[in-house]
């Protein structure tokens, strides 16, 4: 739904006005409809959209297999609906009726537009969108520590579209002990971009109730934000914003490599990474390459999400590997608690061998003590190899391909 500061989109400034959205790759008929078509490749299409079709008219460009490359309000030197805008000058002309040859200008042209496309920020805090509460399941089992929920929004009606790696911000009800609006917090997004329904119309979240005792008087305190999440009713309405982040998208390159290594919550962005991989049947995204997740928990039942990641596992044996450290239940080679960082020594051989692979992105995410265990594994693997782990890694970030949220 719209955010109350939206109101009626017909009755405000935002309402009345049109936006054009530059789109590339739309279906026109059986023939052109294969990848390898000229039309397919040979151009944008602008099509015109009042504020109050945006979201619509998105979901029926996806729905034609087109992507979205820019959006822009309508001015006087827009396009017009549906066709390039004419030509300035004889030469504009004869360029733009020619195929694109793949130059450097080019490139960056089309890395500019793939950064235009991320969505960033379309609510902030002083004008957050309202959702609601679809679902609230527990996903921790008998057995295990703590509570985990799996909550899910309702986005229909609004424009709101988020990128799998991306956070969404969460403003709680009431306030703090000085009488101010609870700050929001961040969570990661755990759903693709088409939501768990594949409809365009959800978001979700993996949550876990924070607990702590106080430092001075021992009493169990509860996190303000995750309480609010995980006793949620559905039905409820919640602030929300964002959506935020770029540090933990996928790259498009279907024949990537993708080692997730994640502790408790932080498998929120990997699962929609996997969901995205394996789950969904995406036109324009075939997934090829060896996704491998090392999970982090304290027992097994606390392992979230775990009767989906077995059957991927089982049914995708030759692209999806699952390494699972439960701390409380295993051992490690010397006799202590098994945590992620070992079962990254374990394999630290392969994993510095698929590293070295330009295709290969590593994604780290959940608790800041898992980093310094995962860099002591790759640097004994590195340094068999004559390598300096640290100046390797430096490199890795500089090319993009080591990803880090940790909290």
């Amino acid at each position: 739904m719209y955010s109350s500061s939206i109101g009626g989109a017909a009755n405000t400034q935002a309402g009345s006005r049109v936006f054009v959205y530059e789109v590339v790759g739309l279906r026109q008929n059986d023939e052109t409809d294969k990848t390898s078509y000229p039309i397919r490749n040979s151009g944008s299409t602008f099509i015109k959209v009042p504020y109050s079709r945006m979201n619509q008219e998105m979901q029926r460009i996806a729905r034609l297999g087109g992507r979205i490359v820019n959006i822009q309000p309508l001015g006087v030197d827009s396009v017009t609906n549906g066709k390039a805008a004419p030509a300035k000058s004889q030469a504009t002309s004869e360029t733009e009726s020619k195929p694109m040859q793949s130059t450097d200008a080019t490139k960056t042209t089309a890395k500019e537009k793939h950064k235009a496309d991320i969505p960033v920020n379309l609510y902030r805090p002083n004008s957050p969108l309202m959702v609601k509460c679809l679902s609230n399941e527990e996903l921790v089992r008998e057995g295990g520590e703590g509570t985990v929920r799996h909550v899910t929004f309702d986005l229909s009606g609004s424009d709101f579209r988020y990128l799998e790696g991306q956070s969404l911000g969460v403003i709680p009800e009431g306030t703090d002990e000085k009488g101010k609006p609870h700050k929001l917090r961040l969570y990661s997004i755990a759903s693709t971009r088409h939501g768990d329904l594949v409809d365009d119309k959800t978001i979700s979240l993996c949550v876990r109730q924070l607990e702590y005792k106080h430092p001075e008087t021992g009493e169990k305190v509860y996190g303000v934000c995750s309480s609010y999440l995980c006793n949620l009713p559905v039905g409820s309405e919640v602030k929300v914003t964002g959506p935020v982040g770029k540090e933990m998208l996928l790259p498009d390159d279907e024949d990537a490599n993708i080692i997730m290594m994640a502790t408790g919550t932080g498998i929120a962005p990997f699962r929609a990474y996997l969901w995205r991989m394996f789950k969904e049947q995406n036109e324009g995204y075939k997934f090829r390459g060896l996704a491998w997740l090392f999970f982090g928990v304290a027992y097994t039942p606390n392992i979230l999400y775990k009767e989906e990641l077995e059957q991927l596992q089982e049914k995708y044996p030759d692209n999806f590997r699952l390494t699972c450290a439960i701390s409380r239940e295993q051992k490690n080679a010397d006799g202590g608690k098994m945590y992620i960082q070992n079962r990254i020594q374990e394999n630290a051989d392969q994993l510095w061998e698929l590293v070295q692979n330009p295709k290969t992105h590593t994604y780290i995410c959940g608790l800041k003590g898992m980093e310094g265990g995962i860099d002591e594994g790759m640097s004994s693997a590195a340094s068999k190899h004559g390598v300096d782990w640290s100046d390797y890694q430096k490199q890795l970030k500089k090319e993009g391909r080591w990803h880090v949220e940790t909290y």
